[in-house]
């Protein structure tokens, strides 16, 4: 009787186990919310934290997604469209935010500077042909997370800033190639090591509050200035990586 009256049936572990991937995909919403306290208390130390997080949860679920088969055994659940929600909200929104928040360039050029942001954005995550068959991402792919971390580590002067974002905005809408560090096969392995070496890099300045030393900001500026042009440069040498 309760069976009928609520039509239950057991749910196929396959399922199960498939949901669960749009639930840690989904996780990375809260970790934003937390973000968006933070940054509104002006910690944006602790801020950086959560996005760090989210972008590790980024990192894994399209792996675990692809290997238990989301799309097939749950073919009505966009992953994909979850995905861009999350990464809107975790790459550009509260980066944004917390630009406007910390006053960077100045309370009017940091507002005008987070419009720029997101208006652009949007506009790029509507753009269906964003990645190339090599998987490069074309046009600046957004991810102001990395890049506005990037400014707070190295205490950016408003001029320094101001440039950084306009340009930024500036390469969306170009064709210029972007690395995706994991699925761009042309020197993966160096292209992954100095990704998680910004990584390691910029979590250490976090440790430390952005009370970085010289050699710290300099590894920062310079692993990150390589996984900025890299994308551009294999694109300029389409022979240079490829095995022969």
């Amino acid at each position: 009787m309760i069976r009928r009256i609520f039509n239950y049936r057991k749910v196929p572990y396959a399922e199960i186990r498939a949901f669960s991937v749009h639930v840690l995909t989904a996780s990375g919403s809260f970790l934003a919310f937390l973000g968006v306290v933070a940054a509104a208390e002006h910690r944006f130390v602790d801020m950086f934290w959560w996005l760090g997080l989210a972008l590790l949860i980024d990192g894994i679920d399209g792996p675990i997604a692809r290997k238990v088969r989301v799309k097939e055994v749950l073919p009505n659940w966009s992953g994909d469209t979850l995905d861009n929600i999350i990464d809107y909200v975790t790459y550009v929104l509260l980066p944004a935010f917390a630009l406007y928040q910390s006053g960077m360039i100045g309370e009017t050029w940091s507002f005008v500077a987070a419009g720029m942001i997101v208006v652009s954005s949007a506009i790029y995550y509507a753009d269906t042909g964003m990645k190339t068959e090599e998987y490069f991402f074309s046009g600046f792919p957004v991810v102001w997370n990395m890049v506005i971390l990037t400014l707070f580590v190295i205490k950016a002067s408003e001029m320094t800033a101001l440039i950084v974002v306009m340009v930024s905005v500036f390469f969306t809408f170009l064709p210029i190639n972007f690395l995706h560090p994991v699925r761009v096969k042309r020197l993966r392995r160096l292209n992954l090591s100095i990704f998680l070496l910004w990584c390691a890099l910029s979590a250490y300045s976090l440790l430390l509050h952005f009370d970085s030393p010289a050699w710290l900001v300099w590894g920062v500026v310079v692993t990150g200035l390589y996984l900025y042009a890299i994308g551009g440069v294999l694109q300029l040498f389409p022979s240079l990586g490829k095995s022969k």
